[in-house]
């Protein structure tokens, strides 16, 4: 079973690789649903859970509760390619390195007048319509590491054309890893 990583800002347009990857047979293993998981139960915004978790129990804690979830799959005989979607630091990247052989990482980039419109259609709980507020999410993000994680990828897909390009773009990496 191979297990890889899809990164980038929200908006980018990560959602997208993960649901064609599950249409190829793929399990998506979401770093950003375990921290929505745990706010439901600190009773915390999913931004102050993403910091208290790692200020509380350190920079690996998300890695970890992520890992963990992988390996109880392979325990139950899951056997195909696993996706583990929203990695933000090089913390993380190293832990599912230690743990997964032949680990990769891809990483999407949308410029962020382009991820700002997506967020505002999209309007999950933790999106904004502020763009204060859409800028103050990326510089977390940043401050997280993502920007390391996306410039040592092993493959970058630019999404800022539409919506076929993007999706054949995604085709192809797939068929490259043989999903």
């Amino acid at each position: 079973m191979q297990v890889m990583g899809i990164s980038g800002l929200p908006g980018s347009g990560k959602s997208l690789v993960s649901k064609i990857a599950i249409e190829r047979g793929a399990k998506i293993v979401s770093m950003g649903d375990i921290i929505r998981e745990e706010s439901k139960k600190r009773g915390e915004s999913t931004k102050e859970t993403a910091q208290n978790l790692r200020a509380e129990f350190g920079q690996y804690i998300v890695s970890e509760l992520t890992i963990k979830k992988i390996k109880k799959l392979q325990e139950e005989g899951f056997e195909s390619k696993i996706i583990v979607e929203g990695i933000r630091s090089p913390h993380e990247v190293n832990m599912f390195k230690k743990n997964f052989e032949n680990f990769i990482i891809l990483s999407i980039f949308a410029n962020p007048t382009l991820r700002f419109e997506r967020l505002k259609n999209r309007m999950r709980e933790d999106d904004s319509t502020d763009y204060v507020e859409f800028k103050a999410r990326d510089q977390m993000e940043l401050d997280f590491g993502i920007g390391d994680v996306i410039s040592l990828s092993d493959k970058i897909i630019i999404n800022e054309t539409d919506l076929e390009s993007y999706t054949n773009s995604i085709n192809k990496f797939l068929d490259e890893i043989e999903l």
